[in-house]
């Protein structure tokens, strides 16, 4: 199975350019929503979150309170790297999991922090989404309201656009409408079906 390792800053497009993969029926994996699934109540994932951080990161009704995790995580270093060696490993193992079960010629593994992770070993070709960090900014001020100054500390917590280039195999550019960018992802999809018949043209 060909595994691309889709990544990309934050509000660079990343879960549309999955779901424009989802459209020509290849599977994806989405770290993200296993990361929820994970820390759902009752998980083992949230009971370590809660011993680590306190009952307060709860809310009322047992959910975790993800708003305050991450005020916390990116007010401290220390803070960040205890969530992480928590939520990782058992995130990784769950997609690698499912990553067994794809049954299209190749799939997507959406992995918002791949180079920060050291995860570039888990996949066979890194998809880097890409834009100005202005359009990311602008991004993210609609979508989720954030700060300007919020916006800019998980910024610098991420990689910075030049480490991620640097680990690209393929790079979509999205800076544009979204019918440049389904031009991009019918050209990559062709080329993925290529290789995943015949590995060694990569």
């Amino acid at each position: 199975m060909l595994k691309i390792g889709l990544t990309g800053g934050i509000g660079s497009g990343k879960s549309t350019v999955a779901r424009l993969f989802e459209q020509r029926r290849i599977d994806v994996i989405d770290t993200d929503r296993i990361a929820r699934e994970l820390v759902a109540p009752g998980q083992p994932a949230l009971a370590a979150i809660v011993q680590a951080f306190g009952p307060k990161i709860l809310q009322d009704d047992g959910r975790l309170n993800r708003t305050e995790l991450r005020r916390r995580v990116f007010r401290d270093p220390e803070a960040k790297k205890n969530l992480e060696a928590i939520l990782h490993p058992r995130v990784f193992t769950e997609m690698n999991r499912q990553a067994d079960l794809c049954r299209s010629p190749y799939c997507i593994l959406a992995v918002p922090l791949l180079v920060e992770t050291d995860a570039l070993h888990r996949v066979d070709r890194v998809l880097v989404v890409d834009c100005p960090e202005q359009i990311q900014i602008e991004r993210v001020q609609h979508r989720d309201g954030l700060s300007d100054n919020m916006i800019r500390r998980i910024l610098a917590s991420q990689a910075t656009r030049r480490e991620r280039l640097q680990a690209a195999d393929d790079v979509i550019v999205n800076d544009g409408d979204l019918g440049q960018l389904e031009r991009q992802v019918d050209e990559l999809h062709r080329f993925y079906l290529q290789l995943s018949h015949d590995p060694e043209t990569g």
